[in-house]
């Protein structure tokens, strides 16, 4: 038995900010950001809230998987900015969406989307689960500091789902799936709150140089790993779906990899870095024509630091 996705969702918030729309003490521009980002514009959750965006992720990648929720037994939410402490944002989609089984989250930051897709996978292929949807969703905009200039700009709210479902065919669906974290990088990328210390969310903080260094380095390294382990070579990667956080990060993968750039999907300057949304929000723009793509690789890095590679064969 393996897994397979078999439908893809979206929900932005409303309120687009373009990079001429942030505020004007900020001391950037336009074109700084667009030069060293690649953003354009992200997206902003006013009144929003992430499980309300997970929702509507879901219910559209059911309504392109042609199933019904009473088809789903489990649900996952990749996300680090959910409604509550507890109970888990999951639990609030099975409610909204009228689903039965397990929800629970994931918490693996930029990284959630893959964490996420790998327990799901993992569970389908023990037999415990058939149906799952497998959901990133973010509202990073309460929790990054508008007065820093140096990450504010990077980040966007939204929410990205997929339908995994049970298929009989080893040589179809998530082939392969690798997660990995090193906490002694914890604080490089954190946010200075939380229950058991200042009960505030807190604000962002990022050691900006350390995070790009060690995210190029693992983008690189996971995409190796996944191409050895599967008798692979860059030749082979149909389409290749980065998490969306700098498209400095992106080109210097291609640099280092030899991947044609053509194979690589950039969403960043529509979203932004939407944390665990990136990749599935990614998934979306070319949900049309992912389904007759062979090999799709996904690649995530993120605070923990966390990363992890997925292979999914379609064809």
């Amino acid at each position: 038995m393996n897994s397979t996705i078999i439908g893809v969702g979206a929900s932005l918030p409303l309120r687009c900010m373009r990079n001429s729309d942030l505020p004007g003490d900020l001391d950037t521009s336009d074109e700084w950001i667009l030069q060293r980002t690649g953003i354009a514009q992200r997206h902003i959750a006013d009144g929003e809230t992430t499980s309300l965006l997970a929702t509507r992720a879901a219910r559209n990648a059911l309504i392109h998987a042609k199933i019904s929720p009473q088809d789903v037994d489990l649900v996952l939410v990749a996300t680090s900015t959910g409604d509550y402490t507890l109970p888990a944002t999951a639990t609030l989609v099975q409610r909204n969406l009228g689903l039965r089984g397990a929800a629970f989250d994931v918490n693996a930051v930029c990284s959630g989307f893959i964490f996420a897709l790998d327990v799901a996978d993992s569970f389908i292929k023990s037999g415990k689960f058939r149906c799952a949807l497998v959901i990133g969703a973010e509202t990073f905009s309460r929790i990054v500091d508008w007065s820093d200039r140096s990450t504010c700009v990077l980040f966007g709210d939204g929410a990205g789902a997929v339908v995994l479902r049970a298929i009989d065919d080893d040589e179809r669906g998530v082939i392969f799936c690798k997660i990995h974290s090193d906490g002694n990088y914890a604080h490089q990328l954190i946010t200075d709150g939380g229950v058991s210390t200042t009960k505030d969310a807190g604000l962002l903080k990022m050691s900006g140089r350390e995070v790009f260094k060690f995210a190029v380095e693992k983008f690189h390294e996971s995409l190796m790993e996944l191409l050895a382990e599967n008798q692979m070579t860059v030749a082979d990667v149909d389409l290749l779906v980065p998490h969306q956080a700098n498209v400095r990060i992106i080109k210097k993968l291609v640099e280092l990899s030899g991947v044609d750039e053509r194979k690589v999907l950039v969403t960043l300057d529509k979203h932004a870095n939407t944390s665990a949304a990136s990749i599935p929000l990614a998934l979306n723009e070319v949900k049309n024509t992912v389904f007759s793509a062979k090999n799709v690789v996904l690649l995530s890095m993120g605070a923990g630091f966390t990363w992890g590679s997925a292979l999914i064969r379609f064809q």
